[in-house]
């Protein structure tokens, strides 16, 4: 390796168990944590899988939720910048770890705990990574055939649970019997698939047809290909006792990726749990100037392993132990004894809670300053001239060719801790102000404030930051023309600002208003993700529902500006810090008195768990002003309808949550709405909606109350 570069970066890759742990030891125990600013830890889902609960999850016996850690609210907690990202490399000459689609994150001391996949696979679905194969298995239904190409703990245990499922399973072997570590055991394991009527194959051939392949697992290949020492048959690589790999001191490995040299482990769990003091420690050793004697370990030489036949009979679950040559059960006792294990393992995450017990404040567009002191400030320095329109992206020019030039400027404390991520939300959200008025981006401006950190940590999140702003640009055209940098004071952290230009023909130019009666207005996406975030940061938003949030926040809302020109759209805005109400308020300010709105409430979408949120309570820091906008009620907006199951205060808190890269609101005739919403939704956007009409102010529906009133 070259000499490590001048930068203090510790890289956790892969979110294992061995590396969940030591974020549990990190949070628990905050003095034993590197004294880094940022520790990034990389993984291509927000949940870590606890394999010892997925068979029972299989069986239906559990909810699927019961065997997923949060590893995104476990990194907020344990002050860790959680990274999604698939990774694809690794470059040790360069100190560098390969993502898809973003640049590579440099490190000079990086932790491998990656898991691994399923070793031989052909067509069938591989049981590893756990993931898509947990994904596959609650797809299949009862009676369904099920070949199980494997022999290991792994293939019995799941042909056992999908046995309970009701499908009719058969397992094929390789060689002659099963591989469960002794004799007894292997004889145990038949017994108990003889009893579940579960057929087996001995020494089926290659190329015998199965559905699921439990073939072994093997490490990534991307390993090997780095150039590290790793195993030849498993593709596992070699460390040094102290979890160091061999010949690269600045690398560790551990969980299924990792292998002793000298005291070889099978993967499993055990190891990989036992393995987190070590690492944890041996990281912070590593990581001390100067660096201290790294510290050896000797793993235990046997696991117990239980394994559980998935209540496939009347009389419940019942499960066998091995250790050693020992083989125990089945028994009822062994699997409620597995249950009370796997249990308190997860009972490990469940309860943490953050260290401080202040609210936080809401980032994001929910950063926003509220709507009164802004609409009070303009007021006074301006007292005398006339009031105008509300228009984010105001026309600054004309092109020589004649069209409008326009500009818009947005940006907010950093909403997501990657900095990658955060440049590409943050670039989608000022982007629409220019979407919402019928333009094209063409280019922009960036002004980057970065934290007090050491010059290499500050360079990461400038490339990282401008390259998420690039993945935006580029499939528009648009390009990143410039801008500025700041170094943040007194604890100030990342925050991002854009100046967005752009331009359009003045005939496909929308502005706010005005609304004309006849017209149906087009919501593009749900609400929500001002609660959701709100909840994230005090443990309570499911991993589901961030992850649903995120992918739906991550997609460009460019496309929509040709579909609703196509249909017609002759007002638009983007809904953002003011919420639903707020913006469609701003849209009626630049209508004139005579019409008013009718909002169908059942019509109205919200991302999932928004609306629990709300019911439980909680809500962004920047809703209690928004709540002004509720007036509008009671005047120029009619509700009409129940919302769905959404209870009055739930309903009126989606109305007024500030939104970070929401949806559009476009108003277009109604004669145009259903072939604008098919458009719409064939084009991605499936959860678009009509959510009101366009009426004259005499002509209005009687109102309902008001949500909350």
């Amino acid at each position: 390796m070259n000499a490590a570069p001048e930068r203090h970066q510790l890289l956790l890759a892969g979110g294992g168990h061995s590396h969940v742990l030591v974020l549990r030891r990190w949070l628990m125990r905050p003095r034993l944590r590197p004294p880094h600013p940022r520790i990034p830890l990389v993984s291509r889902h927000g949940t870590a899988l606890y394999s010892g609960l997925l068979p029972a999850v299989v069986a239906g016996l559990e909810p699927p939720e019961v065997a997923a850690i949060d590893l995104r609210r476990l990194c907020t907690l344990a002050g860790v910048t959680f990274v999604q990202a698939e990774i694809t490399g690794l470059d040790p000459a360069a100190w560098e770890l390969r993502l898809a689609g973003r640049p590579p994150l440099r490190f000079d001391r990086l932790s491998l705990d990656l898991g691994a996949v399923t070793a031989v696979v052909g067509e069938a679905m591989a049981v590893k990574p756990l993931e898509p194969f947990l994904a596959w298995a609650g797809r299949r239904q009862a009676g369904e055939p099920l070949r199980i190409r494997g022999g290991g703990a792994a293939a019995v245990e799941l042909a056992l649970a999908f046995r309970a499922r009701g499908l009719a399973c058969e397992l094929l072997l390789q060689g002659e019997c099963l591989r469960l570590g002794s004799a007894a055991a292997n004889r145990a394991g038949e017994r108990l698939l003889a009893q579940a009527a579960i057929p087996i194959q001995r020494r089926a051939p290659d190329d015998a047809r199965a559905d699921l392949a439990c073939t072994g697992s093997r490490a990534p290949a991307w390993l090997a290909t780095a150039g590290l020492p790793v195993d030849p048959e498993s593709g596992r690589v070699l460390t040094e006792s102290s979890l160091a790999v061999i010949g690269h001191p600045a690398l560790f490995a551990s969980g299924d990726c990792g292998r002793i040299a000298a005291d070889p482990r099978p993967p499993s769990g055990v190891w990989a749990v036992r393995a987190a003091p070590v690492l944890a420690e041996n990281l912070r050793r590593s990581l001390a100037e100067p660096a201290r004697p790294l510290r050896p370990w000797r793993p235990q030489a046997r696991a117990l392993q239980l394994l559980g036949d998935g209540g496939w009979q009347a009389g419940g679950p019942r499960a066998l132990a091995f250790y050693g040559p020992l083989a125990l059960g089945p028994a009822a006792w062994i699997w409620h004894w597995k249950q009370r294990i796997d249990r308190a393992f997860m009972a490990r995450f469940a309860a943490l809670r953050p260290m401080a017990a202040a609210a936080m404040a809401c980032r994001g567009c929910a950063a926003k300053l509220g709507a009164a002191p802004l609409a009070s400030a303009l007021a006074r320095l301006d007292p005398g001239g006339p009031r105008r329109p509300a228009e984010d992206a105001p026309v600054v020019g004309t092109a020589a060719d004649g069209d409008l030039l326009l500009q818009s400027v947005d940006g907010f404390p950093a909403l997501v801790a990657d900095p990658w991520l955060n440049g590409r939300l943050t670039s989608l959200h000022a982007c629409s102000d220019l979407w919402a008025s019928g333009a094209a981006v063409e280019s922009v401006q960036a002004l980057v404030t970065v934290p007090e950190a050491a010059a290499g940590i500050q360079e990461e999140l400038l490339l990282q930051t401008l390259a998420g702003v690039r993945s935006v640009l580029e499939p528009l055209g648009a390009a990143l023309v410039g801008g500025h940098t700041l170094e943040g004071r007194d604890g100030a952290g990342l925050a991002l600002a854009l100046t967005v230009n752009g331009r359009v023909a003045p005939a496909a130019h929308w502005g706010k208003g005005p609304l004309r009666p006849g017209e149906a207005l087009l919501l593009s996406r749900p609400l929500g993700s001002g609660v959701l975030f709100a909840a994230a940061m005090a443990g309570a938003a499911a991993p589901a529902w961030m992850e649903a949030l995120l992918e739906g926040m991550q997609r460009s809302q460019a496309p929509l500006v040709p579909l609703l020109a196509a249909h017609g759209c002759r007002a638009c805005t983007d809904i953002t810090g003011f919420g639903l109400l707020g913006h469609l308020g701003e849209m009626l300010e630049a209508s004139g008195a005579g019409v008013a709105v009718e909002l169908e409430a059942a019509a109205i979408a919200a991302w999932p768990g928004a609306l629990e949120l709300l019911e439980r309570g909680f809500a962004s820091t920047l809703a209690p002003a928004n709540a002004a906008a509720l007036a509008l009620l009671e005047g120029p907006v009619r509700l009409l309808g129940a919302g769905g199951s959404a209870g009055p205060a739930a309903l009126a808190g989606l109305l007024i949550d500030p939104q970070t890269c929401g949806p559009l609101l476009a108003a277009l005739p109604a004669a145009e709405a259903p072939a604008a919403l098919a458009a719409l939704r064939a084009a991605g956007f499936g959860a678009a909606a009509v959510i009101g009409r366009v009426v004259s102010r005499q002509g209005a529906a009687a109102a309902s109350p008001a949500p909350g009133g």
